[in-house]
C-alpha cells in the first residue's frame, strides 16, 4: 500500500507544519507582550532614576526618549552635580537604587574622578556632570530635535 503510505506523510507534514504557523503565532503575540513590558519596565526604571537625582538635588536635569533614534537605550538622562564628591554619590545611591529596586546591576565608569558618571542600566543611560564639564561637551545637543548634525 504504497499510495497510503504516502497520504499519512502528507497528513504529518501538514500537521507539523499546522504546529509551526501556531507557535510562530504564539511567538509573535509573545514578542508583543514583552515589548510592553519592556517599555513598562524602562518607564518605570525612568522615573525611578529621576526620582533618585531630584532627591540628591541634582541640578538642570534632562530626559531624552531615545526609542527609534538610538539602539543604545531608550532614554538618555542627563545632570548636574555642584561638585565631584556631589556627582560621585549620586551615581552611588543611583547604582544602588537600581540594583536594589529593579535587580540591575549597571555599568558605571567616571566614578574616580567624579567630574563625568556614566550609568549604563541598559535600557537607560545616565550621564551626571560637574556643570564645567557638562557645558563644555554639551552632550545634549547632540540628542536633542532640532539639534545642528555635523556634516
Amino acid at each position: 500500500m504504497p499510495g497510503v503510505g504516502a497520504m499519512t506523510t502528507f497528513f504529518k507534514e501538514d500537521n507539523e507544519l499546522s504546529l509551526s504557523t501556531a507557535a510562530d503565532t504564539s511567538a509573535k503575540a509573545g514578542d508583543a507582550a514583552m515589548t510592553a513590558q519592556h517599555a513598562t519596565t524602562s518607564d518605570s526604571l525612568l522615573a525611578a532614576v529621576l526620582k533618585s537625582l531630584e532627591d540628591d538635588k541634582g541640578e538642570d536635569i534632562v530626559q531624552i526618549n531615545l526609542r527609534g533614534k538610538s539602539e543604545i537605550g531608550d532614554y538618555m538622562v542627563i545632570a548636574s552635580g555642584r561638585s565631584t564628591r556631589q556627582v560621585t554619590a549620586m551615581a552611588e545611591k543611583l547604582a544602588d537604587k537600581i540594583k536594589q529596586d529593579f535587580g540591575i546591576i549597571s555599568k558605571t565608569e567616571g566614578k574616580d574622578t567624579g567630574d563625568w558618571v556614566l550609568i549604563d542600566t541598559g535600557d537607560i543611560i545616565v550621564h551626571i556632570f560637574r556643570p564645567e564639564v557638562r557645558e563644555f561637551y554639551q552632550l545634549e545637543k547632540m540628542w536633542q530635535p532640532g539639534a545642528a548634525t555635523a556634516v
